[in-house]
């Protein structure tokens, strides 16, 4: 799952974002609202943390020009302010939920995964995708092969999900790094190789097809 956080303080956002990348998460960071405005009109986010005092263009008009573009991408508001109307000033331009300063980075986490099973449900679409002898639970978080657990690590997690999401299709090395580190990464791009062979260690080697010059295939049945 690729998140933006839209946050000017920055040392907020940056701890923010490096917890949020140890749960597996792809994290891109901006501190202004006309580049959050940017990033999220052209970049296709899974869920956007967004601040609402901001420089440039604040929360409520972020969010409402996203909703009136058409972009349903799930919104988390964070303010300082505390208050029914800056709450109900927030939902009525379209965000999603609503979450005041300070707050518990473990209740942040909670909610963020509430929104993300509320789009999949309104998609109709199951959390838990079945793969032969693998049920991989995009909302748990979880491997199993029948009644045993295959315990995989946040970032191993992360891009089995985008291989299962499409299962049966050709995922380019691109588009993985893309969604599970971020669009800035510029480390080595054969990270990917790393962990597919984790995988295929953790899960069996013929899960996973390598497509010469193309990227990575998972089998949709075995």
């Amino acid at each position: 799952m690729r998140l933006l956080i839209v946050e000017d303080e920055k040392r907020l956002a940056l701890s923010l974002a490096k917890g949020l990348t140890a749960e597996g998460y792809a994290v891109d960071v901006v501190h202004d609202g006309l580049e959050g405005l940017h990033m999220a009109s052209e970049n296709p986010y899974d869920l956007l943390i967004l601040d609402i005092m901001l420089p440039g263009m604040n929360g409520y008009r972020v969010c409402a020009t996203l909703r009136a573009a058409g972009n349903d991408v799930p919104i988390l508001m964070l303010t300082a302010k505390d208050g029914e109307y800056d709450e109900a000033e927030g939902l009525d331009t379209g965000a999603d939920d609503y979450l005041t300063k300070p707050f518990s980075y473990v209740v942040l986490v909670a909610r963020i995964k509430a929104l993300l099973r509320r789009r999949g449900s309104a998609g109709s679409a199951s959390p838990v995708i079945e793969l032969g002898e693998f049920r991989v639970d995009t909302a748990a978080r979880r491997v199993h092969r029948g009644e045993e657990e295959i315990v995989l690590t946040a970032k191993e997690f992360a891009v089995l999900e985008q291989l299962s999401l499409r299962a049966g299709e050709v995922v380019s090395k691109s588009e993985i790094l893309e969604h599970v580190w971020d669009f800035a990464y510029e480390g080595d791009p054969n990270i990917v190789e790393v962990y597919v062979s984790t995988l295929r260690r953790k899960l069996g080697a013929a899960l996973i097809k390598t497509v010469r010059g193309a990227g990575y295939r998972l089998e949709a049945a075995r």
